[in-house]
């Protein structure tokens, strides 16, 4: 156990350097358990910084590097000395349940305060009063909560000896993981006494990063950085023609790859699918992505501790605050959309290991996907600006939900950017929801403009990363700044190649038929979205029975790894309105006989019985290719083509990627049956009606065309489509 016991006032003070050091090299032996356990380069530097000058220190280092000793072993030292606790901020509940789980190991007495704990307030502050609390940590999302703000944070920053910003490259709206909680922090430090230290840690920070986490921590900061290469790890790049070969590169190697490890792959259907054909093949992994339930996360995660699975096949969800010391490898399916994103990944492995193998298998849709995810990230000034007015016209706070229906903002983009004025001080939360400050504010679109220039030339690093010759650590490495960089003569380019790159002729015909399962349900939206009545639309509560869609299918979704190609390739920006490619006519075709036989629990046509006919939506863009495919369905199903709906002069604009109030408001009048299609709809009156559409993104498009044929006396309406945008 480490000792906690305190020095008086002048013991403390006579403490020479040499004194620190060993009493510092005492504890850390106490909180490793080994008796002859040595500081590695730079760790005593920044803990005597922290206790015997109390500066602001920046520890910048590599992953595994023992950056928690440092601050452990601080808050002792400072413990002994006198002070009150640390406060640590940690972006994410996994790394917290880590964080204090080591913290008990070494004899650090830790809480944690965040929103899905149930330690309660008055047990942290009872902790407090009896000073038998080491460790206080706090995610950064508290600190946008107006009760904690305003009740707690006073008491809790007066008793803080230590604050420490753990992963504080999430400071920085340069780094790939910017958060805006953290830009909080800024203001947290100034309200700290000069004489309380602050410890800011992370391993993913190049020079941009590094110079502006510097500046919010404030002057004199002293900031340590240490070699990036890792000596563990050996790099390489397989260039595959597309994800079959991946894929069945996967299926022959997986189980020829040391240890247990990880799976990356961009999107979470790509995980899905990922994990569902391995599975199929005998291997032992499992999904986890932003989408796994928080507890199925938790136990996926001891799984791959424990050494039950051969692989997690993950999104960017399992990253900073898994630590698995004899992780043996990394699989990348697709590449991350920067070099620091990707160090940040692979530093996963070999952290407690000699040696762990790190493969990247990029593909030719990895460039259309950094895109994506650039820009829905990014705030528009009219948006923001839309935020900020109807919050000042309401004159009262209002909840997420009710401002949803007053601008045209997804949920989680909404909740960003209400983050990210928060901190600009244009907007504030209080009790019952979010107001307007009053005080001015205006779009930096230059820094912005900064930002996405700083993303598009991460990306061209990432592509040069994957077609040098030199040496990949090097190459990384040196693009996060670090003046040590140098030929790691592991990698592929040093040593040659380590890895095999053959393809099983009959692994990649397996890999191509499980890739070419098609079907996505299309689930009915069961519920009119909140404020409708405010856009002049009289409906809200669930959809009655008699309006409701059946459940439905669409052959992929765009970010599949199977059909998701071809797709995106059919629906890409400038792309020709076509009948519908014969391919994947006959993919529909077989996934309609699957559905006709009951490819689901619901049986088969979703329990909705066999339509009586087909109908197609009037598309905008592509009308050639959504009728060639009702009619192709309707011909080979030998059913009647009924028609297609009609669109209307009134329609409203419904903008891609407004909410679901919006949306729904942008269609709800924009289709009508025309006198023949009602006619053949009464010939077959209560009965089911096939409706086809080419894409299908929010569902109301389809709800709403799916109650207007129910209205014209039309049975069950079951939507197909060629695709889903999620």
């Amino acid at each position: 156990m480490v000792p906690n016991s305190r020095l008086s006032a002048p013991e403390a003070e006579n403490i020479t350097q040499e004194g620190i050091r060993e009493r510092a090299l005492g504890v850390l032996r106490e909180l490793v358990g080994r008796p002859d356990a040595q500081f590695h380069d730079g760790q005593f530097e920044a803990i005597e910084a922290l206790v015997a000058h109390r500066r602001r220190t920046l520890v910048v280092q590599r992953t595994g590097w023992g950056k928690s000793a440092v601050y452990f072993v601080a808050s002792l030292l400072l413990r002994a000395r006198g002070a009150g606790p640390t406060l640590i901020v940690s972006p994410l509940l996994a790394l917290m349940r880590d964080q204090v789980a080591a913290a008990a190991r070494a004899g650090v007495r830790a809480v944690a305060i965040n929103s899905a704990n149930r330690l309660e307030w008055d047990e942290v502050h009872a902790a407090l009063e009896a000073d038998t609390a080491d460790v206080v940590l706090i995610s950064p999302e508290r600190l946008t909560n107006p009760s904690f703000r305003e009740q707690h944070l006073p008491e809790l920053l007066a008793r803080t000896g230590l604050l420490v910003v753990d992963e504080a490259h999430c400071i920085s709206d340069w780094g790939h993981d910017f958060r805006p909680d953290y830009r909080r922090i800024a203001a947290l430090i100034d309200g700290l006494p000069g004489t309380v230290p602050v410890l800011a840690t992370t391993a993913t920070a190049n020079g941009r990063v590094v110079h502006d986490i510097e500046e919010q921590l404030g002057e004199g900061v002293l900031t340590l950085r240490g070699p990036l290469g890792r000596e563990s790890l050996r790099l390489g790049v397989l260039r595959l023609p597309d994800a079959g070969h991946r894929l069945a590169w996967l299926l022959a190697h997986l189980e020829g790859l040391s240890g247990s490890g990880i799976i990356y792959t961009l999107t979470v259907s790509a995980a899905e699918d990922t994990a569902r054909i391995l599975s199929e093949a005998g291997h032992r992994v499992l999904a986890y992505t932003g989408k796994t339930d928080p507890a199925e996360r938790e136990q996926a995660e001891q799984l791959l501790k424990d050494n039950e699975v051969k692989a997690l096949v993950a999104t960017s969800a399992l990253g900073m605050g898994f630590d698995k010391p004899d992780l043996g490898f990394v699989v990348h399916l697709g590449a991350p959309s920067s070099p620091v994103a990707y160090y940040q990944q692979v530093g996963r492995a070999g952290r407690g290991a000699a040696n762990a193998d790190v493969l990247l298998l990029p593909g030719p849709e990895d460039a259309d996907i950094w895109r994506y995810f650039a820009s829905a990230s990014m705030p528009e000034e009219a948006k923001a600006q839309a935020v900020i007015t109807a919050l000042a016209e309401a004159g009262r706070p209002l909840s997420t939900v009710a401002l949803e229906s007053l601008v045209e903002l997804r949920r989680t983009q909404l909740e960003l950017l209400l983050k990210v004025l928060a901190v600009d001080g244009a907007v504030e939360r209080v009790g019952g929801g979010w107001q307007a400050s009053g005080r001015p504010w205006s779009y930096d679109a230059e820094r912005y403009a900064r930002i996405a220039e700083a993303r598009v030339a991460e990306q061209d690093s990432m592509v040069v990363y994957e077609e040098t010759s030199g040496c990949r650590m090097e190459y990384i490495t040196s693009v996060l700044d670090d003046e040590t960089a140098a030929p790691c003569g592991r990698c592929d380019n040093c040593a040659g190649r380590w890895f095999p790159a053959d393809v099983d002729p009959s692994l990649l015909e397996r890999a191509g038929k499980q890739l070419r399962h098609a079907g996505v349900p299309i689930e009915p939206r069961a519920q009119w979205p909140s404020g409708m009545d405010k856009l002049g639309i009289p409906v809200k509560g669930r959809i009655p029975a008699g309006e409701l869609l059946a459940e439905g299918r669409s052959l992929a979704r765009l970010t599949d790894l199977g059909y998701g190609g071809p797709l995106r390739e059919l629906f890409a920006a400038g792309a020709p309105d076509t009948e519908v490619p014969p391919a994947l006519a006959r993919a529909c075709v077989e996934l309609l006989a699957g559905w006709a036989k009951g490819d689901s629990a619901a049986g088969p046509w979703s329990g909705a019985g066999r339509p009586a006919g087909v109908v197609s939506m009037p598309s905008a863009t592509r009308p050639r290719l959504v009728e060639s495919l009702a009619r192709g369905i309707a011909q080979v199903g030998r059913l009647p083509y009924l028609g297609a709906l009609e669109r209307t002069p009134s329609a409203r604009s419904g903008e891609a990627g407004g909410n679901s109030a919006f949306r729904l408001a942008g269609v709800w009048e924009a289709f009508d049956a025309g006198a023949e299609l009602r006619g053949r709809l009464a010939e077959i009156a209560g009965q089911p009606v096939l409706l086809v559409d080419d894409l299908v993104d929010s569902r109301w498009t389809l709800t709403v065309a799916g109650r207007l044929l129910r209205h014209h006396g039309a049975g069950p309406v079951l939507p197909f489509a060629l695709a889903q945008a999620g």
